[in-house]
């Protein structure tokens, strides 16, 4: 029997606001980043939740530092409401999700966030004095150096191109990827010496080989993520990495995440009742839970049971 045939999925929490960033602690509570609140919530294993910080604008993607502090992608925020989508016309469905850009915008960012809600800025822009256009995701590696996704910015029918920063919190931010096609989900291989990045519009996952910290030899498109859903669009959100090696890509479109293997072999498809997967982490007393963030429905889900061996220890914030 197929072992991702007898994974069980649960609601952990309702009503949040389009929630993203998934990180599970050590204490089993999971951090989410609230896009269209522009707060950072802490959600306990009942579903209980308290804000943890109120950054405003868009917190987007969330890492744990070693020294227990949070680092934080800050896009600069956006307008919400309900929309057609993926496009208006025939066979799209209406969700929430941006409308448009924020009333009350904030500069795009890296910031850090400590156990107190104490807000701070790393970097508005890369070492070369490049400004961040919109962070997206973060991963942090075991040398406490971050590799960030910048998702670009679109303004009417302008798009600015990004691609994949590293540095460390208290050095500078350089890029080491560019470009690409907005760069949004990032994750790294269990052994380091791999990156992941997902490519939002063209469902394409990146494999970075990695000499060293932020250090790119070569890299390949590793896989395409099939389309599904509304008028058979799609699209990649977030990922993580399982013991195993296996990439979780939070799926656009059909909803759910998708499995590949890290040879690109297609493992498996989890669909979920939200076109608007957003990402997905691993956590839970043996790591062998996955939690995933449903945008538009407002909800975080975990799946148990994943099969193998669990994730690495887990880290505490604070």
């Amino acid at each position: 029997m197929d072992p991702f045939d007898r994974l069980t999925v649960r609601e952990v929490a309702r009503d949040l606001a389009f929630p993203e960033g998934p990180t599970p602690l050590a204490d089993g509570a999971v951090l989410v980043s609230e896009l269209a609140a522009g707060r950072i919530t802490r959600v306990d294993p009942t579903g209980a939740r308290d804000v943890v910080a109120a950054p405003g604008g868009g917190p987007n993607g969330l890492a744990v530092l070693p020294d227990g502090s949070l680092v934080v992608c800050q896009n600069g925020g956006s307008r919400w409401g309900r929309r057609p989508w993926p496009y208006e016309g025939p066979g799209s469905v209406e969700i929430f999700s941006p409308v448009g850009p924020p009333d009350e915008p904030v500069t795009p960012q890296i910031q850090r966030v400590t156990a107190d809600g104490t807000v701070t800025t790393l970097f508005t822009a890369d070492e070369s004095g490049i400004p961040l256009k919109r962070p997206s995701d973060v991963c942090v590696d075991v040398d406490g150096g971050i590799y960030v996704t910048d998702f670009g910015a679109t303004r009417g029918r302008t798009r600015e191109l990004a691609g994949v920063l590293y540095g460390a919190p208290d050095g500078g931010l350089r890029e080491i990827v560019f470009p690409v096609e907005l760069p949004n989900g990032i994750a790294l291989a269990p052994d380091g010496t791999r990156l992941y990045v997902t490519e939002t519009r063209t469902r394409r996952l990146w494999a970075f080989t990695l000499a060293g910290p932020g250090t790119v030899t070569a890299w390949h498109s590793l896989a395409t993520i099939p389309s599904g859903g509304p008028i058979d669009f799609g699209g990649v959100d977030g990922c993580c990495v399982d013991a195993a090696g296996n990439i979780v890509v939070a799926t656009l479109g059909t909803g759910g995440v998708t499995v590949v293997a890290p040879d690109g072999a297609l493992l498996a498809q989890l669909p979920m009742d939200d076109p608007m997967t957003t990402n997905a982490a691993f956590g839970g007393p043996d790591g062998r839970t996955l939690f995933v963030t449903l945008g538009s429905s407002g909800r975080l889900v975990a799946v148990d049971g994943w099969p193998g061996e669990g994730t690495p220890q887990l880290p505490r914030f604070g």
